[in-house]
């Protein structure tokens, strides 16, 4: 994937709701569910797109929040859309958060220019920021396809 393409598959996500993330149930892939929407003035339906980040070797996920913010979001109340009633903090029972700043390409990544070197295949680094989380994937490619109806990111494995 070459970095004009890679970068027009990032700007196509930005400002939308990120609703998740995570490595895909094969543990080799890092995936996002976006739900894109637009203006109800254009008729474009809205839509769920997983972007699947192929081949991800490092996978970073950190808080955006300031520890002030942390410290005031613990209760499990928050966790839920419905009871945050009377209680301070992040709600994180909204279950989306907005793609904004938005994802960026790290240039002259050190880390995508070893793990190409050790594999032989090109290899990028970006940057994906949230209000609550900023994510740092390593990776070989981006997959985009419409989520289908019933789709679950994970598989329940019977033991």
């Amino acid at each position: 994937m070459d970095v004009p393409d890679l970068q027009r598959l990032l700007d196509e996500m930005f400002d939308h709701a990120l609703i998740y993330h995570g490595y895909a149930d094969y543990m080799r892939d890092y995936e996002l569910i976006v739900y894109m929407a637009a203006d109800p003035s254009t008729d474009i339906r809205p839509a769920r797109y997983r972007y699947l980040f192929r081949h991800c070797v490092e996978a970073r996920c950190r808080t955006s929040l300031a520890p002030a913010t942390w410290q005031a979001s613990l209760d499990d109340k928050l966790t839920t859309h419905e009871n945050r009633k009377d209680l301070d903090g992040f709600i994180w029972g909204v279950k989306w958060q907005p793609l904004y700043p938005g994802a960026t390409i790290v240039s002259r990544s050190e880390a995508a220019a070893r793990w190409a070197q050790a594999i032989g295949i090109d290899f990028h680094e970006v940057r994906i920021e949230t209000n609550a989380h900023d994510l740092t994937l390593v990776f070989s490619d981006v997959q985009v396809s419409k989520v289908p109806p019933g789709y679950a990111p994970f598989t329940v494995v019977d033991e």
